[in-house]
């Protein structure tokens, strides 16, 4: 069978590894690369593996129409919608800054790729790997443009039927079998009764060679832990410095407190699990004594007795025989005067 596997960044990902996790800041840097870094550095800080941008080519992306549609609300960064998408667009040169910038933290950047242009600029960067969009789960022609340049590609499947996912597969894997696929809700935010965490099991069982994750756009932290163990192995959340900032992500993405909290969950959840054998622990015995039970006389027994079902019961603290083996102990002799809740041991039996 072959290894459930995939590599990005040099981290490797598979059932047997810890989660891969993602901090997803889209466009929450509002267009400044300063408060990009910071995000870089407050991600670094509550431990995730990875952050991840948005990139387009705004006019190779849009219709004329749609770029130069009046754009005017309070999440607005310009006069028409191509004015806005523009301003919050970094070039090549501050990708290139904030490659190095992501790797002097010890973090792996990478970005979502929503057209051609956009993922070679990309490609001459070196990133080490590519988000697909929901949007582009049928976009065929990009999947596979994406797929050539050999990077791993990490698919998010919102929005989609089981057919739309089955498509993009075999559209990419012949070309690029380094794949994950992430269950995804294309809500947000989403509500928790249309997360179908479920569904990670079923891409699991449809496609065992690829790792499976989640894109989580609920507003809590509960869920990811509930995925891991559902077997996501790629956890991807939306992350802001604040809920109030201006921009259509900020309210559904975590803080810092909310992301530290998440990935200290996911970390224990793998520990947590252990390898399914049962064990007992030394930190369980003297807390086991103390509540468990023992075989002492009921009443004062003479020496020589033989003991009865009457002649025992059974009290804490359980630093004596355990109640389990008081069919062993009944119909022994005593072999010296009990007192009444006296400790029976063997060594008091004949």
């Amino acid at each position: 069978m072959t290894k459930r596997e995939i590599i990005i960044g040099g981290k490797t990902i598979s059932d047997d590894s810890d989660c891969f996790i993602i901090a997803e800041i889209g466009h929450n840097h509002q267009g400044d690369i300063g408060q990009c870094k910071e995000l870089f550095m407050a991600a670094k800080e509550c431990g995730v593996d990875a952050v991840k941008l948005q990139k387009r080519d705004n006019k190779f992306l849009y219709t004329k129409q749609l770029f130069n549609k009046p754009y005017d609300n309070e999440n607005s960064f310009g006069a028409t919608y191509g004015e806005h998408r523009e301003a919050l667009e970094f070039n090549k040169e501050q990708y290139r800054e904030l490659l190095q910038y992501a790797a002097e933290l010890g973090l792996v950047f990478f970005a979502t790729a929503f057209d051609e242009p956009s993922a070679d600029m990309l490609a001459e960067l070196d990133i080490p790997a590519y988000k697909i969009a929901s949007g582009d789960l049928r976009s065929i022609q990009l999947l596979r443009h994406i797929a050539t340049i050999g990077k791993p590609m990490i698919a998010s499947t919102g929005g989609a039927s089981i057919e739309d996912v089955k498509r993009a597969y075999h559209a990419i894997m012949p070309i690029n079998p380094n794949l994950s696929f992430l269950q995804c809700t294309a809500s947000y935010p989403v509500e928790f009764s249309k997360l179908d965490l479920n569904v990670i099991t079923t891409y699991r069982k449809m496609f065992p060679e690829l790792v499976i994750g989640l894109s989580d756009h609920d507003n809590g932290i509960a869920m990811a832990p509930v995925a891991y163990i559902l077997g996501a192995r790629i956890i991807e959340k939306h992350f802001t410095l604040n809920h109030t900032w201006k921009g259509t992500d900020h309210a559904f993405s975590l803080e810092p407190i909310g992301m530290k909290k998440m990935v200290r969950d996911l970390r224990r959840v793998k520990i947590a699990l252990g390898d399914g054998q049962k064990k007992i622990y030394p930190e369980e015995m003297q807390p086991i004594v103390k509540m468990s039970k023992k075989i002492v006389a009921a009443r004062d027994l003479p020496k020589d007795h033989v003991i009865t079902t009457d002649d025992i019961t059974f009290k804490s603290p359980g630093d004596g025989l355990y109640p389990h083996e008081a069919d062993k102990v009944v119909g022994k002799r005593t072999a010296c005067a009990l007192k009444e809740e006296e400790t029976i041991s063997w060594v008091k039996l004949q």
